[in-house]
């Protein structure tokens, strides 16, 4: 974050417990404005608590949140007129048509006829949602019905939105066609703070990830620092030839070998220079390989690596 991007979520030392059961245990956040910000953590680190809490829903124990610089819990109301929230479950009436789910919306948020009218017909626009308007909502596909959830959330023209798990259940095409709708939205300028159980989705989406686990973040950056948080990147090299494969195991030393495939693993952290030192290596040797292929470790390694631990063997990563 930088001067100027101004931070749209600031939390300091957040914590929250039911009863003995500690939830969140002092999380701190600073989300720029018009950014996507992804949370991510197992079942039960404290996710869906962090979403209540800033979109006012519960209290926090002790510690500090602001929305756009207003306090999440000294001034509720005035948090509420900056957000939008989709939450896990949809909140569309399978009873109301499209647009009535929409216009119900905008009565909530007080337009006036003029003004209702025309917000929902840009909303059914944007979200392809034209055709199928007059027709009640329990007819909807499930694609359908979470592009409807989500232009209910933004019949107020919310700068930050809370999207709590907006894709689960949703076919590939219908999930993809909602990561765009995401991109569409943090390119004019609304803040999205998203939490999913999908690490592709938090890899291909946000510009920042923080991941839960016990209540505590054990890691916070962007998907390419987490991902280097992780040893394990390597090259692989397959060879024709089992006297290139000899020769080249013993040129680079190589700590992985398989004989059956003629293949070996380098480590290797994948960067161009550290790619091109491995060719110029292999060049100057005259190796001559048939195929080469990079592996880096990915948010599905991080996540393996950061989170499931027991309380008191956790490493924290940042």
């Amino acid at each position: 974050m930088t001067s100027l991007s101004p931070a749209a979520i600031a939390v300091t030392g957040l914590r929250k417990s039911y009863g003995d059961k500690v939830v969140l245990d002092g999380i701190d956040l600073a989300i720029a404005e018009g950014t996507i910000f992804a949370l991510l953590g197992p079942n039960g680190a404290g996710k869906t608590t962090t979403v209540q809490i800033l979109s006012t829903l519960v209290n926090a124990a002790s510690g500090e949140a602001r929305i756009l610089g207003r306090d999440v819990t000294r001034e509720p109301d005035a948090v509420r007129d900056l957000i939008g929230v989709t939450g896990q479950f949809s909140a569309v009436d399978n009873l109301l048509t499209g647009q009535e789910n929409l216009n119900l919306m905008a009565d909530l948020h007080h337009l006036d006829k003029t003004a209702s009218r025309r917000r929902t017909a840009e909303l059914l626009q944007q979200f392809d949602l034209t055709d199928v308007a007059s027709k009640p909502a329990s007819t909807y596909s499930g694609g359908m019905r979470r592009r409807l959830d989500l232009a209910m959330t933004l019949v107020g023209n919310p700068r930050v939105i809370f999207l709590d798990e907006p894709t689960t259940g949703l076919d590939p095409r219908s999930r993809r066609g909602m990561w765009q709708i995401i991109r569409d939205l943090a390119a004019g300028g609304v803040t999205i703070f998203l939490t999913t159980q999908y690490l592709e989705e938090a890899d291909q989406l946000a510009d920042q990830i923080a991941v839960l686990d016990h209540g505590r973040l054990v890691a916070q950056g962007t998907p390419d620092e987490l991902k280097r948080l992780v040893p394990g990147g390597h090259v692989r090299l397959q060879f024709a030839d089992p006297d290139e494969f000899q020769f080249a195991s013993q040129v680079l030393d190589a700590p992985a070998r398989d004989e059956s495939s003629l293949a070996i693993q380098v480590p290797n952290d994948g960067s161009v220079r550290s790619l091109r030192a491995l060719l110029d290596q292999l060049d100057h040797a005259s190796v001559e390989v048939t195929s080469l292929s990079v592996h880096r470790p990915d948010l599905d390694d991080v996540f393996l690596a950061l989170t499931g631990q027991p309380d008191r063997e956790r490493t924290t990563a940042r």
